[in-house]
């Protein structure tokens, strides 16, 4: 049986040069199907906002959202580590704040670690979090909680001044005590200058090739999206979307063909064991012998 990465092995990881996967993951057979397949880690983001919940952003998804989502993940992936974003304003506002809502992410949500967007600015909240016995994943380069801010989804470190900003706030949340850090649109040579300076793992997402490990966005990987919008930074495994329209769209042909249900999709009661099997137990099966659906049962069906 699989056994969850602790945050010991992870670190083992990068010494040892052996790439860390992580994928996102927002519900039980998702996640279910992302451990099957051996994923590393399962992240559930606050992504869950645009390729869910229909938002245009991260921004409106809420603390319960990311609970919820985050028990029905965990509940699939048993023997994975799996790490919750801290949403939009979960944090930020004060110690104590950033404290009661991770503890609801670990407590309610079972989550194994939290996730937080920012750097040298939210150091001490990490720090706080990482006291408490909560383990912390960074998140620095494209934040999308501040894409407003941001002016959009841009590629971030372009310029020396802001090169030289994610480098610090990188550092600062290593100092604070997180066990990785998400790189996200970062251009690659700085991601990869990023990944030497840190002793944690570096995961990237749009950073390039010089990151300890890479996440991809689940529906992104299976392009499992209507209509789905080509990005640079993903590589699609497969066309998800497509099968899943195809099929439902020969569903509804054959329902309006009625070509579905088939004889073979139908019940027709002839014997004893069978009505046993249709009731559920020999002594469902004997009070429906004697029941006035008797002759019908016997007929090939009651009708209503």
């Amino acid at each position: 049986m699989k056994q969850a990465l602790t945050i010991t092995k992870m670190k083992k990881m990068k010494q040892q040069g052996e790439a860390i996967s992580m994928l996102t993951a927002y519900d039980y057979p998702s996640a279910k199907l992302a451990e099957e397949a051996g994923i590393d880690i399962i992240l559930v983001g606050d992504s869950l906002g645009n390729v869910v919940l229909g938002y245009d952003t991260t921004i409106p998804v809420t603390l319960d959202d990311m609970v919820y989502h985050t028990r029905a993940t965990v509940r699939g992936a048993a023997n994975t580590f799996v790490v919750a974003d801290l949403s939009f304003m979960t944090y930020r506002l004060s110690v104590e704040t950033t404290l009661r809502n991770a503890a609801r992410l670990m407590q309610e949500g079972r989550a194994h670690a939290v996730k937080m967007e920012g750097g040298t600015d939210i150091a001490d909240e990490v720090a706080a979090l990482v006291r408490a016995g909560i383990p912390v994943m960074g998140h620095i380069g494209l934040t999308p909680q501040s894409v407003h801010q941001l002016g959009g989804y841009k590629v971030q470190g372009k310029l020396p001044k802001e090169a030289q900003q994610l480098i610090d706030d990188a550092k600062a949340l290593e100092a604070a005590g997180a066990f990785a850090i998400v790189l996200e649109l970062v251009t690659e040579p700085l991601a990869a200058a990023i990944t030497r300076e840190l002793s944690i793992p570096t995961i990237g997402i749009g950073a390039g090739r010089g990151c300890d490990g890479q996440v991809l966005v689940y529906h992104d990987l299976l392009k499992y999206a209507s209509p789905y919008r080509e990005k640079k930074f993903v590589k699609t495994y497969a066309d998800i979307g497509t099968t899943i329209r195809e099929a439902i769209s020969s569903y509804v042909t054959e329902v309006k063909s009625r070509a579905f249900p088939a004889e073979q999709h139908a019940f027709g009661v002839q014997e004893q064991s069978e009505i046993a099997s249709l009731y559920g137990g020999q002594e469902q099966a004997a009070a429906a012998s004697e029941s006035p659906a008797k002759e019908l049962l016997h007929q090939g069906g009651a009708r209503t």
